[in-house]
């Protein structure tokens, strides 16, 4: 996840160091100008296009200041629950956090709890199915790396949940890792099933985990897997043995598997490259390698870091992330470029 702490003050600042460390996450403070600057923060001279920018760039987004000025902030920015990042408010003392925007599907609620934990802080949250303590049907999806569809039927899956009516997880046996979707359904203490087992009784309402969404029914929300793709960047002869290892070890970080990676890519600089070509045969996954003219137009877009010494050597500064986030229309990181041995490995779920 790429995070975005914006504040204004002093203290504020303060509060933004807390959260950065508190958060196993790519975190950066942006601070306003003419106040002492952290290591590492960016400053701004007018907020408003620093978070219209942000918006788009970033997972989540923290504002230690009032929670008038986030709503300002954001509104003209609002597209879709399915797509709009998380939004969180913090008072500078940071004994409050408040849940803004995206609590399920974009991870604020969760987000908020950790930061509170974190923090020593009181989480505010007011979803419905939150504060009556029941599972809301976008957040399994969330939790899951699923999209629900179609989105109108979140709504009617959520107030039944509130009204304890029955809500039953079907499973598609030809799912992969179905059996994975299973337990961690029954972990979460909800009915799961595969299809193939369910009895007559259409009028129960049905979440259908399944990797095509069918046709639209009345009683029936399909989650389907959002893409994975794993952005690498290498050695120049790196063995594909060693590039599969970093892969796992990154995969194992989000608690996921190889099973789970759809799309391999990385810089057409390493489309020889016969490590990464022989891993990609091995697991039976597409590679795609980019140009760099297609790179720098993700490192711009998504305002990603650049290494110096990457750039010296093959002529863009960022080959992991910029890969796996121009594989997809919208991509949020599940997890940030991270460095082995001879190997660089980013995560991307497709919005």
């Amino acid at each position: 996840m790429r995070c975005a702490v914006f504040t204004a003050t002093p203290r504020g600042t303060k509060t933004a160091l807390r959260v950065r460390a508190s958060l196993d996450a790519s975190v950066d403070i942006f601070v306003k100008a003419g106040q002492d600057t952290p290591v590492d923060a960016r400053v701004y001279e007018r907020l408003a296009p620093q978070v219209e920018t942000a918006f788009h760039q970033y997972d989540a987004l923290v504002f230690i200041m009032a929670t008038g000025i986030a709503v300002r902030m954001i509104a003209g920015s609002l597209k879709s629950k399915l797509e709009d990042p998380a939004v969180l408010v913090l008072d500078e003392k940071a004994q409050h956090v408040v849940s803004l925007l995206s609590g399920h599907i974009g991870g604020a609620n969760e987000l908020t709890r950790e930061l509170a934990a974190s923090l020593g802080a009181d989480p505010v949250i007011t979803t419905a199915t939150d504060v009556q303590k029941k599972i809301a049907v976008d957040v399994v999806a969330a939790r899951l790396a699923l999209r629900p569809s179609p989105k109108v039927q979140i709504k009617r899956f959520n107030s039944a949940a509130l009204a304890d009516e029955p809500i039953r997880y079907a499973i598609d046996a030809n799912l992969a890792r179905a059996s994975f979707y299973k337990k961690r359904l029954e972990d979460m203490g909800l009915t799961a099933v595969f299809a193939e087992d369910l009895s007559d009784g259409q009028e129960t309402l049905t979440a259908f985990l399944t990797s095509e969404e069918g046709a639209a029914q009345e009683n029936v929300i399909y989650l389907v897997p959002r893409r994975l793709v794993a952005g690498i960047g290498c050695r120049r002869g790196t063995a594909a043995a060693e590039i599969r290892a970093a892969l796992e070890a990154a995969l194992t970080k989000i608690g996921r598997s190889l099973a789970d990676v759809s799309l391999l890519a990385s810089t057409k600089a390493k489309a020889d490259e016969a490590g990464l070509l022989a891993l990609a045969k091995e697991l039976r996954r597409e590679i795609r390698f980019y140009p760099h003219e297609k790179m720098q137009e993700t490192i711009d877009a998504y305002g990603l870091d650049e290494s110096p010494f990457v750039k010296e050597n093959i002529g863009i500064g960022n080959v992991a992330e910029a890969a796996a986030l121009g594989s997809v229309s919208a991509g949020r990181l599940a997890l940030a470029k991270t460095r082995f041995e001879k190997v660089t490995v980013a995560l991307v779920w497709q919005k």
